[in-house]
């Protein structure tokens, strides 16, 4: 058997389970499903549905005890999918449709061309395992998110009474602006970002100069989108890619023929489900935009899939990509979100169009090949030399995280001078493919269905009933024991982040003049360009994303010599790839040595391979809660910052008037002054404070788990658990051919 099909021999565990129709034995082994397989399951058993019994609850009224509930309980909490979420950033004209097309050899999938991209829209590309149709789910702002921004729009379209041309004497044309451009001009457009006469005009024509939002927010101008204004999604569903993908235009992009009205700047997200691709049985592709969005829930959205990503595809023309400033600003811009405020692993820089090169009508096909792969090679070295020099990206992320493709969509398709290895599209398909292994998921899901059938078997078993509270004083002491080796490496952790923090808050006292001098007398921007930007950051929390430009933060900034102080140890301790961490690698070699206690007990094999199955499931979920919090951990810093800030950001949005930029500069800067002694005392305590709570939970939730598990195995007398030899000794066949064999290569199971 292939590591990608589904677990066929399992099919043999259900002829022996339909002897069980009338048992609750049977409603157990009817959940035992392979992933993305239920109707394994299903078969023959129409009034037998796995759905029918998501939660215990469900049992009322049969016969089952308290000890098959948790049976069931259990084989509910097994892992049946894993999801890896793959970001594709780069600007428009960079080539990701196209890369993405050929990848899933879906030439048609994504727009591609000269179709001006809108990049608010967040487009994510996945698995059709409803049906063979190709489909778009489109989920919409809320209509109150888009009242909000149209007030914000048409108020900065006008000439608001409060921007005056106030004289900014007090400006240091020597201060450093943070990487930030505080202007909020038009002249530029690194990020491709549409404006905001091109979303309205997009939506309402011209109509929308002379309304009000409240006006704009009528039903007549939705009438094709009904699903706007009533806060729910949109399907289209197409019998072809290239059918769904001209259907998408009017949703996804600023232009297209014969589209007279788009809705793009009312769409969140749209969800393209591909039907039968290997490549996306475990994997989502999301074509990100290279920076945030102004709008709250679009932006709230980019932030948590951006910290969600496993990978980041940095998507640029191979002709500049060593030099290109905005696929480096996106790595810079994102690599806190993605660092140690996310769980990215791998970084890959697609350099695409690798076959445009200069060439003349005198060199061979062999001659051409030779020198688009000189080139290639030259390119991936300035690359990864560039990577080198990025101070802030390698703060979190190393060398080994970071690999650079060279690749030609066009020429994959074609092979007029390169076959398709030197395109290395492959390369990323293959990457993918091991993305979709689950072989691994498909082991601890059959490991999890075998303890569970050996708990219920050894249930109905008598023997070893005279050894079980001599079993228990031994599993008690080997608790004790690995619970402490756990808190060890976590109390040390927090030992070294309360030193660094301690002397990122004395940097921080001492800076915060400098820092607050950066923030609000920026270089080089007069008094009425930054009075506007001020306005919107003391309006939205300290942070605000101009049009066209980087989000500025005014609570990161000022935690910026805390975060800074820690980064590093951070990294270490908290790394993307968790099994490196020296809490991670603890928790995977927890153990209360059930293999030698087996040797031990023969009589209670059974029960002490469940409490094994137990322990490797509490391995996983605990690697899965410290990814989690890590993120929480780290962006507590700021969020505390932040919420101090508020009461002072309130206060400063009342100004109105002449004079008022000034009052606005003075009342951030007072209230940092007062509050500076304390304030990042309180965020070092509140980092400090979420580490100690992780500490606590994982050590309590280790030992109740599996304390909970050894009540049930060895110190539970109920005969209501029905007896399973027969697919115990199916499964277990299973289970040990998945063992013995890694790489998912299985005979069918007869």
């Amino acid at each position: 058997m292939t590591k990608d099909q589904p677990l066929q021999g399992l099919l043999q565990v259900q002829v022996h389970v339909e002897d069980l129709l009338h048992n609750p034995a049977q409603l157990i082994c009817a959940g035992f499903h392979e992933p993305e397989a239920d109707a394994i399951w299903t078969h023959d058993l129409p009034d037998l549905q796995p759905a029918q019994f998501s939660s215990p609850g469900m049992l009322i009224g049969t016969s089952w005890g308290s000890g098959a509930e948790c049976c069931l309980t259990k084989i509910h909490d097994l892992e049946t999918d894993k999801r890896e979420l793959i970001g594709v950033f780069g600007k428009t004209g960079a080539g990701k449709s196209s890369l993405i097309n050929a990848i899933l050899g879906e030439e048609d999938l994504l727009p591609t061309g000269e179709i001006t991209a809108c990049t608010s829209v967040m487009i994510k590309v996945e698995a059709n395992i409803r049906n063979s149709k190709y489909e778009a789910d489109i989920e919409f702002i809320e209509p109150e998110d888009w009242r909000d921004e149209m007030w914000s729009m048409l108020e900065f379209h006008g000439n608001s009474r409060d921007q005056e041309q106030e004289d900014d004497k007090d400006g240091d044309d020597d201060d450093d602006n943070n990487g930030y451009d505080y202007g909020d001009n038009d002249d530029s457009n690194d990020y491709n970002e549409p404006g905001d006469d091109e979303k309205l005009s997009a939506l309402y024509g011209e109509e929308w100069r002379d309304k009000t939002p409240e006006n704009l927010i009528e039903n007549k101008y939705f009438r094709e989108i009904p699903e706007f204004l009533q806060s729910k999604k949109k399907t289209l569903t197409c019998e072809s890619a290239n059918e769904l993908s001209a259907e998408l235009i009017k949703y996804t992009r600023s232009e297209g023929e014969e589209i007279t009205r788009c809705f793009w700047p009312l769409v969140k997200c749209v969800t393209v489900k591909v039907p039968n691709n290997d490549l996306l049985q475990h994997v989502t592709l999301v074509d990100l935009p290279g920076n945030g969005d102004r709008n709250k829930s679009r932006d709230k959205m980019w932030k948590e899939i951006v910290g969600d990503c496993s990978t980041v595809w940095i998507v640029t023309n191979i002709n500049r990509a060593a030099a290109e400033k905005e696929a480096w600003e996106i790595l810079t811009n994102t690599c806190s979100l993605m660092g140690n405020g996310g769980q990215c692993q791998q970084i890959h820089f697609i350099c695409t169009h690798s076959d445009r090169i200069a060439r003349s009508k005198d060199h061979s096909p062999a001659e051409v090949r030779g020198r688009i792969l000189q080139r290639n090679e030259e390119a991936k070295k300035k690359v990864e030399e560039n990577f080198s020099k990025q101070k802030q990206i390698n703060k979190h992320f190393s060398d080994d995280c970071f690999k650079v493709f060279t690749v030609s969509s066009t020429e994959f398709l074609e092979e007029k001078h390169l076959n398709p290895e030197d395109t290395e599209i492959p390369q990323l398909q293959e990457f993918l493919m091991d993305l979709n292994d689950c072989h691994s998921v498909t082991l601890n899901y059959v490991s999890g269905a075998h303890g569970i059938l050996s708990l219920m078997h050894g249930a109905n078993s008598t023997e070893g009933v005279g050894n079980k509270a001599e079993v228990c004083r031994d599993l008690e002491e080997n608790m004790k024991r690995e619970l402490s080796k756990v808190r060890k490496p976590m109390e040390e952790a927090y030992d070294k982040f309360e030193k660094r923090l301690k002397a990122g808050v004395q940097k921080s006292k001492t800076s915060c003049d400098i820092t607050l001098k950066s923030i609000l007398k920026p270089r080089g921007v007069s008094g009425s360009a930054f009075h506007k930007t001020l306005k919107s950051l003391v309006e939205t929390g300290g942070i605000y994303k101009p049009k066209k430009k980087k989000e500025i933060n005014i609570n990161m900034k000022l935690a910026s010599y805390l975060t800074n102080s820690i980064d590093e140890e951070f990294r270490k301790t908290f790394p993307n790839d968790v099994k490196r961490g020296p809490i991670s690698r603890v928790i995977d070699t927890f153990s209360l040595d059930t293999d030698e206690l087996t040797q031990k007990y023969k009589d209670v094999g059974l029960q002490l391979n469940f409490l094994k199955t137990e322990e490797e499931k509490n391995r996983s979920k605990h690697n899965k809660i410290i990814r989690e919090r890590k993120k929480t951990i780290y962006n507590s810093l700021t969020g505390k910052i932040q919420k101090i800030m508020q009461d002072c950001y309130r206060k400063a949005a009342e100004f109105r008037g002449k004079g008022s930029l000034k009052k606005m500069r003075n009342t951030i800067a007072e209230h940092v002054q007062v509050s500076k002694d304390k304030m990042f005392e309180e965020a070092k305590a509140a980092m400090l404070k979420l580490l100690n709570d992780l500490k606590e939970e994982i050590l309590k939730t280790l030992q109740e788990t599996l304390e909970e598990s050894t009540e049930l195995s060895l110190k539970t007398d109920d005969n209501s658990i029905p007896d399973v030899p027969t697919e115990l000794e199916m499964v277990r066949r299973y289970y040990d051919e998945l063992k013995d064999n890694p790489d998912g290569e299985t005979s069918q199971l007869e």
